[in-house]
């Protein structure tokens, strides 16, 4: 299958996301969908996967939805490998993985291609290689560079690995990577958080993710919490604290958790945040499709794939496919776009859910309580609203009796 349909200038963009389930071990806080990985790497029997598993999907839209733009008509202006540890694959193994992709969809030209990678899993030299293969951004998990808290979030690196990694980064041509920082951390105090910015920021990256420590369910800490973790009053100094080091350092909060030089904001992420469209490869893989009807609101499609690997390898064809109820567009959409420090479009709100703006209930009581904020046809959250988002978006979680679902496309082999 080649990608032989020319990419309209005005065909909506679409965003591809990979997906490599594999670490070296589980971090005790790690809600994603990966697994320690035990024996060898199955590098050719999974990229058969990915591939199997993209020739599928757009076989399947093609006949789910012949009066839609093609997929491959769609310039794809990002291409996200996550995980897991994508780093664990060796460059030849992710450029093939690119080819592939390649050769049947139309990447931009200045399409985005972000690698994750872990500082303890990467060998000398070997970004260059990454660059060589298609690479142009990476996303560095540090997560912290006190000794202390990376051996409480049982981390396999430490802060002089993530420093040879930035090294090496820059090295390499690929100024343009994330860090990836935590704070709440087990023993940590704000001048610590702060600390912790200030060794990111001498690494010069171009972007940061800076992420509050949450006991997620279902992972070890959940069960286990670790000891002497920081008190809400704590936590909350230390996220203002790190924030005032960010604006000093010319990184803008452009999302609750991302901040980054000008230009450098992560398209990728973007899309999703701004409630566009993405397809999603490998073990546990999410996709999101918006089909355009001929009257009435656009049809919402949601795509899932097995989690389990061994599960995925096995059948990486079948395609769950459902569509998401207008009762549930409202949440969805506002769960991505608030995010955002500027907020959304009451217009972009209208296009993407089919609904009216009007018909949003809780708005207005959102307003008057100073967590919400309209400027010229914008719909943003305050700081304070910004501080409590999910006690924000949970008023806009759908009646349950009125969330009922249209019935599932099939499942698709």
């Amino acid at each position: 299958m080649t990608a032989s349909t020319a990419a309209k200038p005005d065909a909506t963009p679409l965003a591809l996301y990979a997906h490599f389930p594999w670490c070296v071990a589980k971090c005790p806080y790690c809600d994603f969908n990966s697994f320690a990985l035990r024996g060898e790497l199955p590098v050719e029997t999974y990229l058969e996967a990915l591939r199997r598993d993209l020739d599928a999907q757009l076989e399947w839209f093609a006949q789910a939805a012949p009066a839609a733009l093609p997929l491959p008509a769609r310039p794809v202006t990002s291409v996200f490998l996550g995980g897991g540890t994508p780093s664990l694959f060796a460059p030849d193994a992710i450029g093939r993985w690119l080819e592939v992709a390649r050769a049947r969809l139309p990447f931009a030209p200045d399409c985005e291609i972000t690698l994750e990678a872990n500082p303890g899993t990467i060998e000398r030299g070997r970004f260059a290689d990454y660059r060589a293969a298609g690479v142009n951004r990476v996303s560095l998990g540090a997560q912290s560079f006190g000794s202390a808290q990376l051996a409480a979030l049982g981390r396999i690196h430490g802060a002089a690995d993530t420093r040879v990694a930035a090294a090496e980064l820059h090295a390499a041509g690929l100024t343009n990577f994330n860090l990836d920082l935590m704070y709440g951390l087990p023993g940590q105090t704000p001048a610590m958080a702060c600390a912790d910015v200030l060794a990111a920021l001498e690494l010069e990256p171009a972007h940061l993710s800076h992420y509050q420590l949450t006991l997620e369910p279902g992972t070890t800490f959940a069960g286990r919490p670790p000891d002497a973790l920081p008190d809400d009053d704590s936590v909350e100094r230390m996220l203002a604290e790190c924030l005032a080091v960010f604006d000093a350092h010319g990184f803008a909060r452009y999302e609750v958790s991302a901040h980054a030089r000008p230009g450098a904001r992560c398209r990728h992420n973007l899309t999703y945040w701004h409630f566009g469209d993405y397809l999603g490869v490998g073990a546990g893989a999410h996709g999101k499709l918006t089909l355009p009807a001929a009257a009435g609101p656009p049809r919402i499609l949601r795509t899932t794939r097995p989690r389990e690997p061994r599960r995925y390898g096995a059948d990486p064809v079948t395609l769950q496919v459902t569509e998401v109820p207008l009762a549930q567009r409202p949440f969805e959409f506002l769960l991505n776009a608030l995010r955002l420090v500027d907020g959304y479009e009451i217009a972009d709100f209208t296009t993407a859910t089919g609904l009216s703006w009007d018909s949003l209930g809780p708005t207005t009581r959102l307003l008057e309580r100073g967590l919400l904020v309209t400027e010229g046809g914008r719909v943003r959250a305050t700081q304070r609203g910004l501080q409590f988002l999910n006690e924000l978006l949970i008023e806009y979680l759908p009646d349950p009796l009125a969330a009922v679902p249209t019935s599932p496309w099939p499942t698709i082999t």
